[in-house]
């Protein structure tokens, strides 16, 4: 299977001209963990991948000192644009280019390597990222496939005003009693184009009325809110909605839950 990844680098800002700074050298070297150099593969894979780079076989008497000696040397020139790794495998399961493959094993366990240019940019010790597009194809074709089930969603929602109200309830606060049916619906449409996965979300909840009659009663001062919990009077029926949600759905508790519909309608 065909597959290729990025190194790519942290741009260092300082006072020198951009094309300066993206001429500069800049190499991940290696680093030592308890005392001997990092791994990027160990075991068996190590002598099969090593074997194809240093030329002596794992059960040779230098193979432990080379091996040593090629991780505690290794070192990932790293350019302005990155460096492309070909981590292909071919039909019995062997990597294509062996020291490309090794690169990018290494460079998943190096502490200076983050998985991700979100978590290269907040975390101060890592330097150099990993590009994988295929990844970031696949998570762009997930955001694609959950947009569209929310357009499907919301196609089935926008028929029925009853759940149009609630949904525009739980997702926004806003009050359904004083906005009209098209407003709902354009204001529903704004929130699914900008936070589709959290409409389908909710579109979907089979606590939804649930939830709603507990937001209702919350909006209407039937119970209160103070941080996550869910009080009556003086009484915390719930620490979370999740909470909230399980009480009303108690036979147990349905006196109260019956007492709390009644001032809900009564307000209403």
């Amino acid at each position: 299977m065909e597959r290729k990844i990025i190194i790519r680098r942290k741009e260092v800002l300082n006072h020198l001209p951009k094309e300066i700074r993206a001429g500069a050298k800049v190499k991940l070297g290696s680093i030592f963990v308890d005392r001997l150099p990092l791994k990027g593969v160990d075991g068996e894979e190590e002598g099969k991948l090593l074997r194809r780079v240093i030329d002596i076989p794992a059960g040779h008497p230098e193979f432990a000192a080379k091996a040593k000696d090629f991780w505690a040397s290794l070192t990932l020139r790293v350019p302005f644009e990155g460096v492309e790794l070909d981590i292909s495998i071919d039909a019995n399961g062997e990597p294509v280019n062996a020291i490309d493959y090794i690169y990018w094993k290494w460079c998943m366990k190096h502490k200076h390597v983050a998985i991700s240019e979100e978590e290269m940019n907040s975390n101060g010790v890592k330097r150099f990222y990993i590009y994988d597009p295929h990844k970031d194809l696949l998570k762009r074709s997930e955001k694609v496939q959950v947009k569209k089930e929310a357009d499907k969603e919301f196609i089935k929602v926008s028929v029925d005003e009853s759940k149009m109200k609630m949904l525009l309830r739980i997702l926004t606060g806003g009050d359904p009693d004083r906005l009209s049916k098209i407003e709902i619906e354009n204001t529903l449409y704004d929130y699914k184009e900008k936070n589709p996965e959290r409409f389908l979300k909710y579109s979907l909840d089979t606590n939804l009325e649930i939830r709603f009659e507990i937001e209702e009663m919350v909006a209407k001062s039937v119970l209160r809110k103070i941080g996550n919990q869910i009080i009556y009077e003086d009484e915390t029926i719930g620490e979370d909605m999740k909470d909230t949600i399980t009480f009303f759905k108690n036979k147990k508790n349905s006196g109260l839950v019956n007492i709390l519909r009644a001032k809900l309608k009564e307000v209403s």
